[in-house]
């Protein structure tokens, strides 16, 4: 049975990604400081204005503005008449401590406080918040990621690299990329149709643009055996796109969840991520889950993965854990749980251990998915 699939992807200077990477950035410089820094940071970015706000408890010292424009000059944002201006802008700071509502369920986990034989070390700290986590995995690609949403981060990030590069010097930050890959019996067998917006400089000919996109960012891309004559293109389909980032949309930190996960191929718990610590399980949980996920498909137990992990705020151990690989399994989902139980430790202690979670990584997750880099910690292959 054949059936079409849609993921997207953004630049770094999209928005809203303009606002993950400030909110990853500040958590980074706090954790350069102090590694148990607790940090939920959020960015709100609209004209001529950043507002930096959340919950901070650290004995680091940050300059949280001089962070903000630097963050801005590094993405490329400079005309404030068509993005934003790193020099001009406005930038707003409101933080406060964590609640020492939450802090007092993280800091002593409920295990601790009421079992006896709880472990010492990794029960001693409980989740930082109720919610489910996802993680996934497939072998349709050599990351481990459904062919939809690799393509289309792997077309964002070189839409960024030619804009820096100069190859296509009259770019901006700005842009969004879709991809939809067709599916037979489940396997990709071509790409149907490449959406690419970009923002670009006043005065650049339409036909100009999206030849050279065409020709030096998709056909880069995407190997040429997954294109054929009926793919369809869509390169700035509205014509223009001078007006960008916060100018023309407002930016906000986690709103683009699904391109930061699996490209709404794999369900989602809804948490975000950027600007987060690893105490919030809704972002290390999910990377432990993808963890767990990948090093399932990669040794063999299945084709295809999907966990679910479920915390409570304040209790170390998870409340359950799920595990479909939709028939593709080589042994039962209940023998994967069981796998999963006898070795991982899911405990939010246990897993930024496993992942060493306590360094500033996070400016490395935040553009093109948080998912199929083989720098991180979550996304090595080890044998289970």
């Amino acid at each position: 049975m054949k059936k079409l699939f849609t993921s997207e992807s953004v630049t770094e200077g999209h928005p809203d990604k303009l606002c993950d990477y400030i909110s990853d950035n500040v958590l980074d410089a706090y954790l350069a400081q102090d590694s148990k820094a607790r940090v939920a940071c959020e960015t709100v970015a609209g004209k001529g204005l950043v507002l930096v706000t959340g919950e901070i408890s650290s004995t680091a010292n940050v300059d949280i503005e001089k962070v903000v424009r630097d963050t801005i000059k590094e993405i490329g944002y400079t005309d404030e008449n068509t993005d934003i201006s790193w020099e001009k802008c406005k930038v707003i700071i409101n933080i406060s401590k964590q609640s020492p509502d939450i802090a007092l369920g993280v800091d002593k986990s409920y295990e601790s406080k009421n079992e006896e034989n709880a472990d010492a070390d990794a029960e001693s700290e409980g989740a930082g918040d109720q919610g489910m986590v996802f993680g996934f995995a497939t072998n349709e690609t050599e990351d481990y990621l459904p062919l939809p949403i690799d393509l289309a981060h792997k077309l964002a990030k070189k839409l960024t690299e030619v804009r820096k590069t100069k190859e296509i010097p009259y770019l901006r930050p700005d842009g969004k990329v879709q991809v939809t890959i067709e599916y037979d019996d489940d396997k990709p067998i071509r790409v149907d149709t490449v959406v690419v917006s970009t923002q670009h400089e006043e005065n650049v000919d339409l036909e100009v643009l999206k030849k050279d996109i065409k020709d030096k960012v998709i056909n880069a891309v995407i190997d040429s055996k997954l294109l054929d004559e009926k793919t369809k293109y869509f390169i700035n389909p509205t014509g223009r796109f001078v007006i960008g980032g916060p100018l023309g949309d407002t930016g906000l930190t986690g709103r683009k969840i699904i391109v930061d996960t699996y490209g709404g191929y794999s369900r989602h718990g809804g948490g975000a991520f950027s600007g987060k610590d690893a105490t919030k399980v809704d972002r290390s949980g999910s990377y432990m889950a993808r963890y767990i996920a990948k090093n399932i498909v990669a040794n063999g137990y299945a084709k295809k993965c999907e966990i679910q992990i479920s915390y409570a705020i304040g209790v170390a151990k998870p409340v359950s854990i799920f595990v479909d690989t939709f028939g593709t399994g080589t042994i039962s989902d209940e023998e994967i749980v069981k796998i999963i139980e006898e070795k991982f430790d899911l405990t939010p202690r246990g897993i930024i251990n496993t992942l060493d979670l306590e360094k500033p990584i996070y400016t490395k997750t935040t553009n093109y998915g948080h998912f199929g880099k083989e720098e991180l910690a979550w996304e090595k292959i080890i044998k289970i």
